[in-house]
């Protein structure tokens, strides 16, 4: 089964939920704006999944995806683009570019997430990249960002989530408490117990969220905010519901957002 399986669409089931992400990005926008965003830019795009998500949700909606790795620009073109009818197609435009280089039109909204970032490890090199967007943003535009942590986040563990067809594996194969560096890994398992390892490796810098927010500061944007996830009173479990927050609990693992408004 390992040998038959397609490593971008197992990770588009098990990681991605561009039909939440959209909902947040959509309702955050239009709640700080006031009116509803057009115009995306999704930076480290991969099969560039949202930017379909978000050209499908309204015919004045425009995408562009970056991304610098042809391979995953190229499945993403046969296997998303091309199940959107052909006008919606059109409204998409995918660049193979560094993110640091790319030039677009000023978008209202630019997104970087699954953490992609944190593969940008020295300060000043991530802080440039925070100025490349805030420079690239309409006057109204918005960068929206996710964030992990929680002490569980600095552990070299393996997590196993089971699906209807293989188990997603998320390995942190290792942490540097002095350099911030970690090294992780997704594996997929299937029922007839072979294993895709390593599908996908990930070399990253374990920013803080504080660090986060002081380099959106000194990168120029106006505001930055924290949506905490709440959570649920029966389960005790994360809600999925993302608010503003100047307090967050201290769970062993947890995700959240931010937005930093131009």
């Amino acid at each position: 089964m390992s040998a038959k399986a397609d490593r971008h669409k197992l990770y588009e089931l098990s990681v991605q939920d561009v039909s939440h992400e959209y909902s947040f990005i959509n309702k955050t926008f239009r709640e700080i704006r006031g009116y509803n965003a057009h115009v995306l830019r999704e930076d480290f795009c991969g099969t560039a999944k949202m930017c379909c998500e978000w050209v499908s949700k309204r015919g004045k909606n425009t995408a562009v995806g970056v991304d610098i790795d042809p391979e995953v620009l190229s499945w993403g073109k046969r296997h998303n683009l091309g199940k959107l009818k052909s006008e919606a197609r059109k409204r998409i435009t995918l660049l193979r570019e560094n993110v640091m280089k790319a030039r677009t039109k000023p978008a209202q909204v630019i997104m970087a997430m699954n953490f992609s970032y944190q593969l940008f490890k020295q300060r000043d090199t991530l802080k440039k990249y925070f100025k490349t967007v805030q420079k690239s943003l309409a006057k109204d535009g918005i960068f929206f960002l996710d964030a992990f942590g929680g002490y569980e986040a600095y552990s070299e563990t393996k997590e196993k989530t089971r699906h209807k067809d293989f188990t997603y594996v998320w390995e942190q194969a290792s942490y540097n408490p002095i350099t911030g560096d970690m090294t992780c890994h997704i594996h997929f398992h299937f029922p007839d117990k072979s294993r895709m390892k390593k599908a996908f490796t990930y070399e990253w810098r374990l920013w803080t969220l504080p660090e986060i927010r002081e380099m959106l500061d000194e990168a120029g944007f106006s505001k930055v905010t924290v949506y905490w996830e709440g959570t649920d009173e029966e389960s005790g479990e994360g809600n999925g519901k993302y608010s503003p927050s100047l307090h967050g609990d201290a769970d062993p693992s947890w995700v959240c957002y931010l937005t930093a408004e131009k």
